[in-house]
């Protein structure tokens, strides 16, 4: 077998990274040597790669889920290009895992021919070495504004020849709609590209839908290949779902009499919020995402994640009454975990000449440590130990300790003898992303949350495995493909390409070269 296709979606979080990755798991069960590929992804939720070179790269953290969902280990050219949004205006260019460049509305139009260039030449090398890639686009396809010089979905499937399916969220309401309006502002060639529709997250009665997809298919001339189910067990691994308030997972039932509330900060620009999602996972174990100061008084655990502006998101934390809950919190005696910008956030002082370009800053003060910011980025994979338990976690800051109490203790010893991290009474913090899904790490720091909590009824669980859950998770995807799509007519699609004499649906946008 050998082909390709392109995942589009009438939405940003239409579930095209799902999609895509449950086709890619549905190939993998088959035997076929498959790959995924998004040519350019938006997001601060990265994981690190091993390049070529031996040094560590970023890639787009969905990404890496899909590689995992076809049996193989990230590579940096199944996202070419990465932009990582610092604030409304600007984006670090992460190019084939390297971070070499800031883009803004002004100068992305001079950089676009590189990052086209870059991520034409990756899906080539790609397609080459494997049998199918399975490509996710961006957004939305018909995002006509942005046309011109698309290279993320109708410019890369233009490009490469790939028949393309649109996912729609019926979740959110007006699905038909915007399936027919993504294909007709779409240009006649694009159109061509266009194969039919998946529908998503559909929940009730599928003999209701029925009509609608006959209708769909008569005004479009295009089918619906399948309707996949709401399903509440697919949250790991989220990208561009974690909403205000939202309780990750399914918790399950404590071990033991009592639970462990977790308040997760909501940054603006929140990075890497993936790290509390093993924490999740356990039994007894409630973490959600807000930006309620009062949520932070309630909880027995409060976590400042990873940020992608560490210094405007501690003055957010300040102007919302945030950082004075976080503050109430730890003088209280009750736990607070600092990951990465959240760990820079409770330090004395930040010196920031690089992120922010603000100099000198106050930080929150819980930890005696000050924290400078150094042009160049920290991208590694991470090992170590915490006593007698191994940790391995990954790291992605600009940010590093310059000056720290030579009495503190640190939360993890790395693989060379040096600390990492820091803990001061009930305060932890670390640059690690990724510690806890380190499984005796994660209980063993759970069990001192609880006793610092006074939680003295919440047991940890022995049995979780937080590698064994994201494998179910890959599975229930491929599940539903075969369940729920017609593999047949994909596997068809995939193999072909676009189906002949697709109809034109006007009005279209102007022709294309």
């Amino acid at each position: 077998m050998s082909g390709g296709l392109l995942v589009a979606g009438t939405t940003s979080d239409a579930g095209k990274s799902v999609l895509t990755a449950g086709i890619c798991r549905w190939l993998h069960r088959r035997g076929v040597q498959v790959a995924p590929f998004k040519a350019q992804n938006m997001s601060n939720n990265s994981a690190v790669v091993v390049g070529p070179d031996g040094r560590g790269g970023e890639i787009g953290r969905a990404q890496a889920m899909q590689a995992a969902a076809c049996g193989l280990a990230p590579d940096l050219r199944f996202n070419p290009v990465l932009l990582k949004p610092g604030s409304d205006l600007a984006s670090q260019v992460v190019l084939l895992g390297k971070a070499v460049d800031t883009v803004t509305a002004g100068n992305f139009r001079e950089l676009r021919p590189r990052l086209a260039e870059t991520a034409y030449a990756a899906l080539a090398e790609l397609r080459a070495a494997y049998d199918v890639v399975i490509c996710e686009g961006a957004g939305s396809p018909a995002e006509i504004n942005l046309r011109a010089g698309d290279y993320v979905n109708m410019g890369l499937a233009r490009h490469a020849g790939l028949p393309t399916i649109v996912v729609g969220d019926i979740d959110r309401g007006g699905v038909f709609a915007s399936m027919f309006g993504t294909v007709a502002l779409l240009d006649p060639a694009d159109q061509a590209l266009i194969a039919g529709f998946v529908i998503n997250k559909f929940r009730g009665d599928l003999g209701l839908l029925r009509p609608g997809l006959d209708m769909l298919r008569q005004v479009t001339g295009r089918p619906t290949y399948g309707v996949l189910p709401w399903a509440l067990d697919l949250w790991l691994d989220a990208e561009d779902s974690l909403a205000y308030g939202r309780v990750l997972g399914r918790p399950a039932a404590p071990r033991g009499t009592d639970w462990l509330d977790v308040a997760v900060v909501r940054l603006p620009r929140i990075s890497n919020a993936t790290d509390v999602e093993a924490l999740a996972t356990e039994p007894g174990v409630r973490v959600r995402l807000t930006v309620e100061p009062a949520e932070l008084a309630a909880a027995d655990l409060v976590v400042l994640p990873g940020s992608k502006s560490t210094v405007a998101d501690l003055a957010w934390l300040r102007q919302t009454g945030l950082a004075d809950a976080v503050l109430a919190h730890a003088a209280a005696g009750r736990p607070l975990l600092g990951i990465c910008g959240g760990f820079q956030m409770l330090a004395r002082a930040i010196h920031d000449p690089v992120e922010s370009r603000q100099g000198s800053v106050p930080g929150l003060g819980l930890l005696p440590i000050e924290v400078t910011f150094d042009p160049r980025k920290t991208v590694r994979q991470s090992a170590g130990t915490a006593g007698d338990v191994p940790v391995r976690g990954y790291e992605i800051h600009h940010g590093y300790v310059s000056h720290a109490d030579p009495a503190l203790t640190p939360l993890l010893t790395c693989a060379d003898g040096s600390g990492e991290g820091a803990v001061v009474g009930a305060v932890h913090g670390t640059h690690w992303h990724g510690a806890f899904e380190s499984d005796a790490f994660r209980r063993r720091f759970l069990t001192e949350v609880a006793r610092l909590a006074g939680r003295t009824g919440f047991m940890v669980a022995p049995d979780t495995v937080f590698a064994a859950a994201r494998e179910r998770s890959l599975d229930l995807l491929g599940d539903l493909v075969e369940e729920h799509l017609d593999t047949d007519a994909l596997w068809r699609l995939i193999e072909s390409g676009p189906p002949a004499g697709l109809p034109f649906i006007p009005p279209g946008a102007p022709p294309r070269p």
